[in-house]
Order: structure tokens, then C-alpha cells, then sequence
């Protein structure tokens, strides 16, 4: 290499770091600094520095083109998601086997037993409101990956065993698989149902609870709206860091119809409206399918039930923590309803879920709940033949 070319070379090189550097610089112009943020004890550097390490160049054009490489070549994105057919996505939670799925199944229907134990105590009643995969409802538009065996039987088998312990949890997969005919009840590019979806499920438990004459309250009326439809990015998509530099390869985004309940009647009217009971008659206890309001499943659910309805879900936790939550909040303690409405994705049967935050002999005495309950049926049986 004669001088003339090492210079060229070396100057080139240094042209491609100094452009890259002008470059990465504009992403600092959308760092946004926080009252936390503070010069003295390092934060706002280690902010700065995680902000421009994102927005660098290079390291978003190796991402997009690996994810692009991926998703061209193996059909494949990132760990999160399982590429279906016809754009569909899903989450690979209800594809891979779990660790200990067996006990962790079990445990679970454990600690289901033992909230209804709870409940009962106070002369609450538990419906368990399982929400079916979206891989099983959609199972037409599963590619060449397919759920572990675990995941294949276990809506069913785990149906009858709540059944079994006399939990009562009513069959939400037959009407969400007729809904289909009428359209989407999950998204296809995320995790979640559509608020369609949602309001079959609601209208399939309120069902259930009027046969089972569960509520008793005055029936209060409720009113849905429908928003304009808006194209909407699934969580999903996440998984697969195309964006950019490759957009044009993501699936296309779904469609969203946003809903809105409120009551019929506005508060404060009515002639008993100074003396109704503040008591809320029903609680909503679960994951982001009840949290989101995306989805309006707690809209659909009063208007369902002709009732009032307290949310106490929370967004990424899973079913398992707010429930346990809930039952030592004071609102279970002080304000009891008379229905817990809890729902509990499929997905999460045979997981664990994080309890290092609750008292270990309390999570035990949940999970031993089963002999003195049926020691309690079996006197009551004798009571009342």
C-alpha cells in the first residue's frame, strides 16, 4: 500500500467515525432530563450515556439487519415471539414448555383453591374467568412451530379439575371460536384480545352469573360507545426490532375500534342516589386483559353484569399477585364485594409467579386449604342430606 492510498484510507476512516459521531448526536437532542437526573451523583452521565448507546447508528443498523436476516431467512424474530402464517404473531409463552409445569400447574390450582376459600369466608364468590390461549383459538394460523404437549390438553384438563374442586369457571373457548364468524376476538399482531373479544367473554360470565344467581343487587344500565377504527402496533412487534431500517417487512398493523362504557344513568341521579350503598358489588381482579383499557373489558363486563365494577388488575404481573394483593388490601377488608370476578390467562397455569413478597407461612395456608374444605362439605352434607 503506497503513502497515497494509506492516507486515502485513513482519512476515509476517519470521515466514516466523524459522520457516525455527527449522526449519533441528533438522538441526543431527544434525551429528555428528569428531576432525578442529577450532575453530582452520576445519574444524568449514566442517563446520557444509555440514551446515545440506543440511538447509536451502527448499533440500530446491526440490530435491524440481524432481525432482518432472521425474519427473511428462518422465519424467526427475537425470543418473545412465534411467527405465525397470514402475519399472525404469538407469544411464545404459549409455545414453550415451563420448568416444573407439572407442579407449577398444580400449585396454581392450589392457590385458586385457597383464594376461593378466602372468599367464601366472607360469603364472596370466585369466578374464574381462564382466558384461552390465543395460539389455541387460532390454532389455523400456527406455522412450522407448535406448543409443547403440555399446552395441548391443558385448557381442558385444567377445566376439569377446577370443576372437580367445585371452583366455578365457565367455558369461555366455545363462544370466543363461535365469535370468530364474526370477527377478530384476538389481535393478530399482539398478545391481547380485541375489545370484541372481551365482550364476548364478559357476556358469557354475566350469563353465567344470572343462571347462578350470584348477584344480588339493583341492576344498574350501562352504555357502550364505538370509536373510529385506528391502525394499532401489537406488543408483539416488539420482538421484532425491524424498525427503521426494515419497516416495510413488519407485519401490517391491526385495527382497533376503541370502546367506552359509562353509566346510562350519571351519577348522582335518581331518587335513591343519596342513600345507595357505596359497596361495590363486584371486583375485577386479573392481568393487562382487564388493566388495558384498550380492550374495555371492564366496560364490557358491567355492562354485562348490570353492575358496578372495581378494578383491581394490574399490567405485568400476571394473575396470581394481584389477586394476592387484592385480598390483603383494605378495600377487600373494609368494602367486600359479592362476586370476585378473577381472570387468569392460559398461559400462566403452568407458571410460577413471583410471592417473595408475601408472608411464606400465608402463601402455605392458602395452598393447604383443600383438607379443612372438604372436611367443611362433608359436614354440611351430613346437615343437609
Amino acid at each position: 500500500m503506497n503513502r497515497t492510498l494509506r492516507i486515502t484510507y485513513s482519512l476515509s476512516f476517519l470521515g466514516l467515525l466523524v459522520g457516525l459521531g455527527v449522526w449519533s448526536l441528533g438522538g441526543l437532542q431527544r434525551f429528555e432530563r428528569t428531576a432525578q437526573m442529577t450532575l453530582l451523583d452520576g445519574k444524568l452521565a449514566k442517563a446520557a450515556e444509555t440514551h446515545y448507546d440506543d440511538q447509536f447508528p451502527i448499533k440500530r443498523l446491526g440490530t435491524n439487519l440481524w432481525a432482518a436476516l432472521d425474519f427473511t431467512l428462518f422465519d424467526e424474530g427475537r425470543p418473545g415471539v412465534v411467527l405465525g402464517r397470514d402475519q399472525w404473531l404469538f407469544s411464545d409463552e404459549e409455545f414453550k414448555p415451563q420448568a416444573r409445569a407439572s407442579q407449577q400447574v398444580q400449585d396454581n390450582l392450589a392457590l385458586i383453591r385457597g383464594v376461593r376459600d378466602t372468599l367464601q369466608q366472607r360469603d364472596i364468590q370466585l369466578v374464574l374467568a381462564i382466558v384461552p390461549a390465543k395460539a389455541r383459538v387460532y390454532a389455523e394460523y400456527l406455522g412450522k412451530e407448535q406448543p409443547a404437549s403440555l399446552h395441548g390438553e391443558l385448557f381442558n384438563q385444567f377445566h376439569a379439575q377446577v370443576r372437580q374442586a367445585n371452583v366455578f369457571a365457565p367455558d369461555l373457548l366455545a363462544p370466543l371460536e363461535q365469535a370468530k364468524a364474526r370477527g377478530q376476538v384476538f389481535l393478530r399482531t399482539d398478545t391481547h384480545w380485541t375489545p370484541m373479544g372481551a365482550e364476548v367473554v364478559a357476556q358469557t360470565l354475566g350469563e353465567a352469573v344470572k343462571r347462578q344467581r350470584l348477584l344480588d343487587a339493583e341492576p344498574q344500565a350501562f352504555v357502550t360507545e364505538a370509536g373510529q377504527n385506528a391502525p394499532y402496533k401489537g406488543d408483539l412487534t416488539n420482538f421484532l426490532p425491524l424498525d427503521p431500517l426494515f419497516s416495510d417487512l413488519l407485519p401490517a398493523p391491526d385495527t382497533l375500534q376503541q370502546r367506552s362504557t359509562r353509566p346510562a344513568q350519571p351519577e348522582g341521579e335518581g331518587d335513591d342516589a343519596l342513600f345507595a350503598d357505596n359497596a361495590i358489588p363486584v371486583a375485577l381482579v386479573g392481568t393487562s386483559y382487564s388493566a388495558n383499557p384498550h380492550w374495555n373489558f371492564l366496560g364490557a363486563l358491567q355492562q354485562a353484569l348490570h353492575s358496578d365494577v372495581a378494578n383491581y388488575a394490574e399490567d405485568g404481573h400476571g394473575p396470581v399477585q394481584p389477586m394476592l394483593k387484592y385480598l390483603q388490601s383494605d378495600a377487600f377488608k373494609n368494602s367486600p364485594p359479592q362476586v370476585v370476578v378473577w381472570e387468569f390467562p392460559e398461559r400462566y397455569l403452568p407458571m410460577g409467579s413471583d410471592l417473595s413478597s408475601f408472608d411464606p407461612k400465608w402463601i402455605a395456608q392458602l395452598k393447604n386449604t383443600r383438607k379443612s374444605t372438604e372436611n367443611l362439605a362433608l359436614s354440611s352434607s351430613r346437615t343437609h342430606p
